[in-house]
Order: C-alpha cells, then sequence, then structure tokens
C-alpha cells in the first residue's frame, strides 16, 4: 500500500529523477513555459511551487535554499528579481498546467506548464522578437531584391561562372 507516500516515480531512479526535475525547474523558470509529459509535469508542479515561495521570501537563506535546487546563477538572479516579487501578492498556485493532447510517437499524454502570471515581455520576446526580426530582415531583403534587378541576375552569372 501507498499510504504516505508522495510523489511519482517516474520510472526513474531516484538520482535521475531529482536530476531531472531540478534541470525542468530552471528550464520553467527561464522560459516561463515548458511542453512535457503530463506525470512530468504534475511532479514538476510541486518543486516549482516551492522555489518560487522561497523566491517571494527574499532572504540570502531562501536564496541558498533555492540554489540547491535551481544551480544556474542567471535563472537564480531572474528567480529573485522578477518572479518572486511579480508572485508577492499571490498565495499560492503559481504555475498552470494545460493538456494538450498525445505525442505522436508513443502516445504520451502532453501538457504545457507556465507561470500564471507571464509578463508580456516574457510572452513576447521569444516569439515576439523572433517574428520581428525575421519580418524586418526578410522584408528588406526581398525589397532589396525586387527593387533593384541586378541582384536577381548576380546569382545567375554565379550559376554560369560555376558551370
Amino acid at each position: 500500500m501507498k499510504h504516505r507516500v508522495v510523489g511519482r516515480r517516474l520510472d526513474r531512479t531516484t538520482e535521475h529523477r531529482t536530476a531531472m526535475l531540478k534541470n525542468m525547474v530552471t528550464s520553467l523558470i527561464r522560459h516561463e513555459r515548458i511542453v512535457t509529459t503530463t506525470p512530468k509535469a504534475k511532479e514538476l508542479k510541486r518543486f516549482a511551487d516551492k522555489v518560487i515561495t522561497l523566491a517571494k521570501k527574499g532572504s540570502p537563506h531562501a536564496r541558498r535554499q533555492a540554489y540547491r535546487v535551481v544551480r544556474d546563477a542567471e535563472v537564480l538572479s531572474k528567480l529573485f528579481e522578477t518572479i518572486g516579487p511579480r508572485f508577492e501578492k499571490r498565495p499560492g498556485g503559481y504555475t498552470r498546467l494545460v493538456r494538450l493532447g498525445h505525442r505522436a510517437g508513443d502516445n504520451a499524454e502532453l501538457s504545457v506548464i507556465e507561470l500564471v502570471e507571464r509578463t508580456e515581455v516574457a510572452a513576447e520576446t521569444p516569439a515576439g522578437e523572433a517574428s520581428a526580426t525575421s519580418d524586418d530582415k526578410p522584408a528588406k531583403k526581398t525589397a532589396a531584391k525586387k527593387a533593384p534587378g541586378e541582384k536577381q541576375e548576380k546569382p545567375a552569372k554565379k550559376t554560369k561562372k560555376s558551370e
């Protein structure tokens, strides 16, 4: 019987499981949203909520305790400087779990786990910057290619030289 036994084994050894969850917490804090299987996401939620609660305290001892889980100094500073103050008035429930469906290869159930109060900058940075820069650069390139007709002829000359 599993009386008073907390947590899932996730078909891994203890060392592998703890290392995996620590890495996933670090990734979640860095990106504020990750896609993983549902059982892993449910376990990750426990770890992430504990670390964010430590970040809300903001004391040096809390930082040392959080450093046990989040071993990246850059992510740890983000946790204590931006994420902790963001959730200061929230009593708990810092993460959201959204089920996506099943993975094609092994039919595992996938979920997105994300921070509840994501900043607009963090929400738009990966997609927004990439799309803005990718939209700007091709627009300049296509405008440069379309305006002077010589640039379209140059690749043809290069192919003639290579032949």
